[in-house]
């Protein structure tokens, strides 16, 4: 259904983008005549927009279906939308209207649409009044409140094939050679257009053989080859810190998201708890009836 009303708003919106075309066709063969001015209308959501058949479309349906935009449609900008959302809508209309009362599949599938929305909407309702400074830091305390200062570590690598290129590069290191201009010009990672460099990481964030290298090393000290499932790696350890606690500012957005997830999670096992729900045994269900679309007319 959503790849169809899609069509119908490529459609609406083409239709709407070709006629200032037409108009300036027209201007071009005709003498130039100036426009009235148009006069701009408080818009209220019962501000009709059309009537098809006696049936009126109201600003608050076009608002509505532009929420529901793809993605792609959403990027247009707002004075190709709004004529190409109303058109799209005049066009539901007279199909719809065509059509008559709607199929039982129809029916069943909008009363999982209205299910979704008020869903939606409670979800949102939730969401709303928990994201609070007190919520965000007893997030944060309990996140963060016993952790413990980590070691961190700086790094750069270069990456290749074999072990006979890693050792080369380390008698070119030896020799003084520049340990990014070599990462540039070897290296097969990444990271190697950019000196190699791997930035800062800790623990468990890199493979064990690269991570024990890296630990080995001293500030500074280039690393005998080190074979990964990668190739060899010639690997520079930059610095070293200690990385304590982020700030509340730095996981703001990630606190704020885990808030609200379980606020809604807190939410709805209390509705869960407080609903009778009567359920069957689906192991007397063939799976296979899940794709079944006869039984949608049924």
């Amino acid at each position: 259904m959503l790849k169809r009303n899609a069509l119908l708003l490529t459609t609406a919106v083409s239709v709407c983008l070709a006629m200032p075309l037409a108009a300036q066709d027209t201007e071009a063969s005709e003498a130039q005549t100036e426009e009235p001015k148009v006069e701009m209308i408080d818009v209220t959501g019962d501000t009709v927009v059309a009537t098809v058949n006696g049936e009126d479309i109201t600003m608050a349906h076009v608002v509505a279906a532009r929420i529901s935009l793809p993605e792609q449609f959403q990027q247009l900008p707002d004075e190709v939308l709004l004529p190409g959302i109303v058109e799209q809508l005049i066009q539901q209309a007279v199909l719809g209207q065509a059509m008559g009362e709607l199929s039982h599949r129809a029916e069943i599938r909008l009363e999982n649409q209205r299910r979704e929305l008020a869903a939606n909407e409670k979800v949102e309702e939730v969401i709303a009044g928990a994201v609070t400074d007190e919520a965000l830091q007893a997030a944060y305390d309990a996140e963060y409140a016993d952790a413990e200062p980590t070691q961190e570590y700086s790094a750069a690598h270069i990456l290749v094939e074999t072990e006979d290129e890693a050792k080369d590069l380390i008698e070119k290191l030896d020799g003084g050679d520049d340990f990014a201009e070599l990462a540039k010009e070897f290296s097969t990672g990444p990271s190697g257009p950019n000196g190699g460099d791997l930035g800062w990481f800790g623990a468990g964030m890199m493979v064990k053989p690269f991570e024990d290298a890296v630990m080995g090393l001293e500030a500074g000290a280039i690393s005998a080859p080190v074979q990964t499932q990668f190739g060899w790696h010639v690997i520079k350890l930059n610095e070293t810190r200690m990385k304590g606690a982020p700030t509340l500012d730095e996981v703001r957005s990630e606190l704020t998201i885990k808030v609200e997830n379980d606020a809604v999670e807190a939410a709805l096992q209390a509705l869960l708890d407080a609903a009778k729900i009567d359920r069957i045994a689906l192991e007397g269900i063939d799976p296979a009836a899940l794709r079944d679309m006869t039984i949608l007319d049924q």
